[in-house]
């Protein structure tokens, strides 16, 4: 039994490396969280067993968990490049499938058509002006390339309370509407997407909307990009206390083997 009981550590070992494998391989990627693998003992008796005799029969992976804490935050310089203050998360609606994704990577930028959207066709949602974050559902953002004078647009400029106001070469400004800012009761049941994407889950709970600065949500940073929250110092601690887990375990098995094939022997 002890043959099984240390191979279930080395896969469990092999679970902690692809996780720590992972978050070092994001540790630039922009919006991204770091994930920690959780190990649970593995127990077996029957009800008449004497609970000092119980030895347990190995490990298992209990969960993979994402640390949502804020990530440092990177000055950029272009006004659709935002930053959340909170812990609130940008909402983004796909062109192609109409899906809803959740992001913490703010790099937006326009596209032709005048849609504000991340450059994958996902557009930044925001309630449209004089709506009620309570009450109506955002939509997605797009800039006017002209306005109604005919003037081309100019450039646009994002405040720290989500606003959005875009503004044209003839002097004039239009108020756009403000940012929409997903949070839940859960973010960590979220399902990672990839891009530093995520959807809602059971676990996670649907989102409720509201605008920046309001409960968690926090504010916006125009001009700026969340990094990625790793700290590779602790990553390789983390790598290091792996490596020793599978080797502890790989000598487990490797000594249960000669334990056993002795016993064979003098059986033989």
């Amino acid at each position: 039994m002890s043959f099984y009981t240390s191979l279930s550590g080395l896969k469990n070992a092999q679970t902690g490396l692809n996780v720590t494998a992972h978050n070092i391989a994001n540790a630039e990627t922009s919006g991204f969280k770091k994930s920690t693998a959780n190990f649970a003992d593995l127990v077996a008796g029957s009800a008449n067993a004497d609970p000092r005799m119980l030895i347990g029969i190995g490990s298992s992976v209990d969960s993979i968990t994402q640390n949502f804490d804020v990530g440092p935050i990177e000055q950029t310089g272009a006004s659709l490049d935002l930053a959340i203050t909170g812990d609130g998360f940008f909402s983004t609606v796909s062109l192609a499938d109409g899906k809803t994704l959740y992001t913490r990577n703010g790099g937006f930028g326009i596209d032709e058509a005048g849609n504000v959207q991340d450059g994958a066709g996902n557009v930044l949602q925001i309630f449209a002006p004089g709506a009620d974050p309570a009450v109506d559902a955002p939509v997605g953002a797009m800039v006017p390339l002209v306005n109604g004078a005919g003037s081309e647009f100019a450039g646009i400029t994002v405040n720290s309370d989500g606003s959005m106001i875009a503004s044209y070469a003839d002097g004039t400004s239009t108020a756009l509407g403000t940012v929409a800012l997903a949070n839940f009761t859960t973010p960590t049941g979220l399902r990672q997407e990839g891009s530093s994407n995520w959807s809602s889950t059971g676990i996670s709970g649907v989102a409720t909307y509201g605008a920046p600065n309001t409960g968690r949500n926090g504010g916006i940073m125009s001009g700026a990009i969340e990094r990625s929250n790793v700290d590779l110092s602790e990553e390789l601690v983390s790598l290091i206390t792996a490596q020793r887990y599978f080797q502890a375990n790989a000598k487990a098995i490797d000594t249960a083997t000669q334990i056993s094939q002795t016993i064979i022997n003098l059986r033989t």
